[in-house]
């Protein structure tokens, strides 16, 4: 990053830290309005003393300054002005920070509309978490995904993919594939590196995947895109399908996936 850029940053910063102090009405803390206050919704100082900060560091924020800020000081921030998931998640990418709150605040379940959403298609379809479960399917990927989203068979992708048999026989370009699959998972990793379910998730796949743990090591980092996903079906025989993938604005820890 620039010095250019990152002064940019700090100005866009303090400019949204103050557009979000000024609509909040100072009612909704208990504190006194009226016409003594020169400007409107709440004062520096007194979103500094919500947020258990120091008025002068909270100052410099707002004026774009140069200054240490660590992730729990800007979740009292994002708390005290009363940000939604998509404010907070711009403050921290605004700050360079990593949210503390994005792994132990997600939701485990996907949200329903994407649940019947899924029964809409008429493809393969499924909703992976972070730690690539699948939260939900439909019977199209039930009958492609035979060992994985059939009947009672563990729902992790990762799993699946690297330590069932069936997954190797099904993938066509399976090395390459897997490959592939660890360098767009290593950024979900990096997002929840703190959580003690993925480097649990992590691990198990080092002490039983023989593929994984000499892969993994290597560092590779790709985004999840799109494309030609070929497989080799043990009843329909060869099947090229179009895979897309898309992150829920509310819930961007989730991938809704369709193989069209």
């Amino acid at each position: 990053m620039t010095v250019e850029t990152d002064q940019a940053r700090r100005q866009q910063l303090g400019e949204f830290l103050r557009s979000q102090r000024a609509r909040l009405s100072p009612a909704l803390f208990g504190l006194q309005g009226g016409a003594r206050r020169r400007t409107p919704g709440l004062r520096r100082e007194e979103v500094a003393q919500l947020g258990g900060l120091s008025t002068t560091w909270y100052t410099w924020l707002e004026q774009g300054r140069d200054i240490s800020l660590s992730a729990h000081a800007l979740g009292r921030l994002a708390n005290v002005l009363k940000f939604s998931v998509a404010e907070r998640a711009y403050l921290f990418d605004l700050a360079g920070k990593r949210d503390p709150h994005a792994s132990a605040g997600a939701e485990p379940a996907a949200p329903s509309a994407l649940l019947v959403a899924l029964e809409t298609i008429s493809g393969p379809a499924y909703v992976l978490d972070h730690l690539w479960n699948a939260l939900g399917w439909n019977g199209a990927a039930a009958e492609l995904f035979a060992g994985w989203l059939d009947g009672e068979n563990d729902r992790n992708l990762l799993h699946f993919i690297f330590l069932h048999p069936a997954a190797q026989l099904l993938i066509d370009g399976w090395e390459g594939r897997a490959r592939r699959v660890i360098a767009e998972f290593r950024i979900d990793y990096g997002h929840h590196l703190e959580e003690p379910a993925m480097q649990a998730l992590v691990q198990s796949l080092i002490a039983s995947s023989p593929f994984f743990a000499e892969a993994w090591p290597v560092h590779s980092v790709v985004g999840r895109e799109g494309g030609a996903r070929r497989f080799n079906h043990p009843r329909r025989g060869p099947v090229e399908l179009q895979q897309i993938t898309l992150n829920p604005t509310t819930r961007p820890d989730l991938k809704f996936v369709m193989l069209v």
